[in-house]
């Protein structure tokens, strides 16, 4: 699972875009007990998720006229420029450039090979996440066309560390990526292939696990708050209870429950 001993390549941050950051605040914080501040028209009415005091995710407007409400994960980078570079010669897309955020560090926007987006975090002031884990995010998972080029494209960038497990049946392999020599302890991303027809867009996306008390309970309220379930909760040996969910305004998340209490 995912540490706040933040490494190149490990996830360090998650932010959802949203077309109305009010609903979106009051839907995350009624299901998962967070508090929302928002840091203000001068910052773009960009926001932090709270618990016990630690920023555990963040919200913010979609900045593009076009662009679905989503969760980003954010990846961690000792330099967005090199990391830039790397993205587009194994054949990615800069969505967006790197950028400062005042003091607090600079982030860049990309697409894979497959379409999926995702995000990358250069550390200034602001680390990370104050919180990973419990009553937060505790894994993040890749949903794509093509796995095999999805390895390809990540180990290239990040890095990274991969292991096949079996699916059973025919369904193929689940891959777990690791940081760079971190085996199993140092895990934090999954990732799927998947047919088109499988995909809820049709497109390849990552998406952001929550760790919840009671997963059943949690996507019971979310149905009652306008959600809808994309997987109802189910059992995964060795995971723990897990479900995915759509929110309001289309976003994918997922809930778990670990086998082993996060910490």
């Amino acid at each position: 699972m995912l540490t706040d001993d933040y490494v190149p390549g490990a996830p360090n941050w998650v932010d959802l875009g949203s077309r109305d950051v009010p609903a979106a605040a009051a839907f995350y914080g009624d299901l998962l007990g967070w508090q929302f501040r928002s840091t203000g028209p001068e910052a773009g009415d960009y926001g932090m998720f709270r618990t016990d005091g630690q920023v555990v995710a963040a919200l913010g407007p979609l900045q593009d006229a076009g662009a679905q409400p989503a969760w980003t994960i954010y990846f961690h980078t000792a330099d967005a420029d090199a990391t830039t570079k790397a993205v587009e010669q194994a054949g990615g897309a800069v969505r967006f450039p790197p950028m400062a955020v005042a003091d607090q560090g600079r982030l860049a926007g990309y697409s894979d090979p497959s379409g999926a987006e995702f995000a990358v975090w250069e550390p200034g002031a602001t680390k990370g996440l104050d919180r990973v884990g419990a009553h937060g995010l505790c894994w993040t998972e890749l949903y794509t066309t093509d796995a095999a080029r999805a390895k390809e494209f990540y180990g290239t960038v990040f890095a990274w560390d991969f292991e096949e497990v079996p699916l059973p049946g025919d369904a193929g392999a689940y891959v777990i990526a690791s940081r760079a020599g971190g085996g199993q302890e140092g895990s934090h991303s999954g990732i799927m292939q998947l047919g088109t027809d499988m995909l809820p867009e049709g497109t390849s996306y990552w998406q952001p696990y929550f760790s919840v008390d009671d997963v059943d309970a949690t996507v019971a309220r979310a149905v009652e708050r306008g959600g809808a379930i994309l997987m109802p909760g189910t059992d995964m040996e060795g995971v723990g209870r897990l479900a995915l969910l759509r929110d309001p305004e289309g976003a994918f998340f997922a809930l778990l429950h670990p086998s082993t209490p996060a910490s």
